[in-house]
């Protein structure tokens, strides 16, 4: 580590003249024997924000014989410009320019490897699929290559309540100003301003889009995965959002594809929680070597799907570990896996079809509230509950006891014939692993906006009391349920928070013998071997050069005994992505961060749903002390959304600059 050389600020230029900021990790010697260079390239502030995760990776790969760098988005931390949206044409096209100069430095020897987690796995596959010359190979961890069928605005063509999460995240961190240090301290406030009087409120500007419009085909990779030409290697999580991802470039990507899916939330597979972690840089190594070195591995020859087969466990907000095992697939759709039918009957599910009387619910529109959320930061508390919690509000199908443990493996799918007697709806499934003494662990979940069942782009009413047959995709997942366990299917139409309610309560009517659940069933093949030890990260091998900030978080589920409306509240002290540097000793900075999202509703009123979220940051060093604070609210009517939203930003103890924006949005098909 002391003699990887590490610059703390580079300024790589663009070619419209704004310059992005940058940290550099090189290698002993690099000035004399150039060597290939690592880019990750996302928002959230290299110099301080970020700054422990860089920690944990990019020192090491300098210490491999890398150059590594963490450069800042344009109109984020101390890059110019200006923040226009996620993944927008100006950010790819920078990211291609900044290959292109890493390309030409007299340190790097031309080739160019990309990485990063969720944003920066977005990126990885954006620039990749422009083909900029020296870019030889990616790493995405935990990103997506659909934009409208699995980001975090809309699940199953339903508005996600993370869209206004995200996007009034989003609200904060786009406030943030850059750091006097690095920009100048005649410049920084002027600098500020400019960012600050171009905001946009990103969830409004998001809700503009409510169909599967260009906004989410640009930076979907899927529209065209033969854009993509060169060697990918994909990291992800079950407790992540973005679990079919791998297994749709696995098959449709015409490149070398590397597949890891751990039980991990949304962080790198180093940080990884639950755990068992592996060591991201030891692994990702093997593949960089091969493809920005020619050495010869051996990572090439093995298995490409190295996934981890969950054991079932009690349900739990909190899970510090997962037991499982790991298992190997030589392709996808993998021949270890074949699909099982199970028949939604009269409350069973079954291997043969059985008519009966229809079958009706009307989920209270709190149904949803031992969902957890569908993306998993490792926050205790954010993981499922258990499904009994809710169950009552459901349609429920049991299979039998299981006489032999079932792995599943991949998607499963369910094929539902439905009637509903609203013009607007969505159906929510969810796949349930039944313990004998009645714990319900949620195994997967998919939903399906019933206007959307001819277009995502062109929605139309349904006719109430119309079937309708339906398709819908559960998330990819890897689970063994065990003998004397049941395999449970719940059907709802609410799932609140994670989904937005439609504008009234919805009676849904499914006929036993109509609907089949299709199981992805994973059996070993008669020729497979043990799969090759991982690496786990080494305990104290990471250098500190922050503090960690305290932190801490609180998840309450209230309800009101007397008007029946649930309330849940969560409050971080800290950062969301992880951890979060108090003081970065060396720069001197401290940071203090809190948020408070509530999300409460009426079980019989879906247009009393109120989400609402506080936030504030504060950056001090000395003289400077620049305080964020970030109010926003989400409600709707029958007809429209409604989001107002306000940003205050303090220079010291004088009011800097405030702002509020207030829209109202038609619902098309939400």
């Amino acid at each position: 580590m002391n003699s990887v050389e590490v610059i703390e600020t580079v300024w790589i230029p663009m070619p419209d003249g704004t310059q992005l900021a940058a940290r550099l990790w090189l290698p002993p010697n690099a000035h004399e024997t150039p060597v290939p260079c690592l880019l990750e390239y996302i928002p959230y502030r290299r110099r301080d924000r970020t700054r422990l995760r860089d920690e944990t990776m990019h020192p090491r790969f300098a210490e491999a014989g890398y150059a590594s760098i963490r450069v800042d988005i344009r109109g984020n931390g101390d890059s110019g410009g200006l923040a226009e949206d996620e993944y927008s044409h100006q950010e790819t096209q920078d990211g291609v320019d900044i290959i292109a100069w890493l390309a030409d430095q007299p340190w790097c020897d031309g080739n160019v490897g990309m990485f990063g987690k969720s944003w920066g796995a977005y990126n990885s596959f954006q620039v990749a699929a422009k083909r900029p010359p020296a870019l030889k190979a990616i790493a995405p961890v935990m990103g997506c290559d659909d934009r409208w069928r699995e980001d975090i605005h809309f699940y199953g063509g339903v508005l996600a309540g993370d869209n206004f999460w995200w996007g009034s995240i989003m609200q904060l961190l786009n406030a943030f100003p850059p750091d006097p240090e690095i920009v100048g301290e005649d410049k920084w406030r002027d600098l500020w301003r400019e960012r600050l009087e171009a905001m946009e409120f990103w969830p409004a500007m998001w809700l503009e889009h409510q169909t599967h419009d260009e906004m989410w085909r640009r930076g979907s990779i899927c529209e065209d995965y033969d854009a993509i030409n060169v060697p990918v290697y994909y990291f992800g999580g079950w407790a992540d959002l973005y679990r079919d991802t791998p297994f749709r470039i696995s098959q449709h990507l015409n490149v070398p594809v590397k597949v890891m899916m751990g039980p991990w939330s949304h962080l790198y597979p180093h940080e990884g929680k639950p755990t068992p972690q592996v060591d991201f840089i030891v692994e990702v190594l093997r593949f960089w070597d091969y493809w920005l070195k020619g050495i010869d591995t051996g990572i090439m020859d093995e298995p490409p799907l190295h996934l981890y087969m969950m054991d079932s466990m009690r349900p739990a907000g909190t899970q510090p570990h997962r037991p499982g095992r790991w298992v190997e697939e030589p392709s996808w759709p993998s021949p270890n896996v074949s699909n099982e039918t199970y028949w939604l009957n009269a409350g069973s599910l079954d291997a043969q079809a059985q008519t009966g009387a229809p079958m009706q619910i009307t989920s209270p529109q709190t149904f949803g509230s031992a969902g957890g959320v569908m993306c998993s930061f490792g926050i205790p508390g954010d993981l499922p509950l258990d499904c009994r919690i809710d169950a009552a509000g459901a349609m429920v199908f049991r299979s039998d006891r299981l006489e032999s443990s079932v792995d599943i493996l991949g998607q499963p799918e369910l094929a539902l014939r439905v009637s509903v007697d609203q013009p607007q709806a969505f159906v929510a499934a969810l796949l349930i692993d039944e313990a004998p003494d009645g714990a319900q662990t949620l195994i997967s979940r998919g939903f399906f906006n019933l206007m959307h069942r001819d277009s995502d782009t062109e929605p139309t009413a349904v006719v109430p009391g119309e079937e309708m047959e339906i398709s819908i995709q559960l998330h990819a997942i890897g689970y063994n349920v065990p003998v004397g366990h049941r395999i449970m299917v719940q059907l709802a139409t609410a799932y609140w928070p994670i989904l937005w309610p439609a504008p009234n309560p919805v009676c849904a009517t499914v006929v036993p013998g109509s609907s089949a659940l299709s199981l992805p069933v994973r059996t070993n093949a008669p020729d497979a071997s043990a799969p090759r030890d991982l690496p786990v990260p080494a305990p104290g091998s990471v250098l500190e050069t922050s503090t960690r900030g305290q932190g801490g978080s609180e998840t309450t589920l209230t309800r009101d005994a007397h008007t029946g409306r649930l309330t849940e509240r969560v409050f971080i002290g800290g950062g969301v992505m992880g951890p979060s540097a108090k003081k970065v000793l060396e720069t001197g900075t401290e940071i203090s961060d809190t948020s408070e999202r509530i999300y409460s509703i009426l079980p019989d009123d879906p247009l009393s749903a109120i989400a609402t979220m506080r936030q504030e940051t504060r950056f001090e060093r000395g003289d400077w002390d620049a305080r964020i604070k970030t109010w926003s609210q989400q409600t709707a009517t029958a007809t429209d959304f409604v989001l107002n939203a306000t940003v205050e930003c303090w220079d010291g103890d004088t009011l800097f600059f405030k702002t509020e924006w207030n829209h109202v949005i038609p619902r098309n098909g939400m």
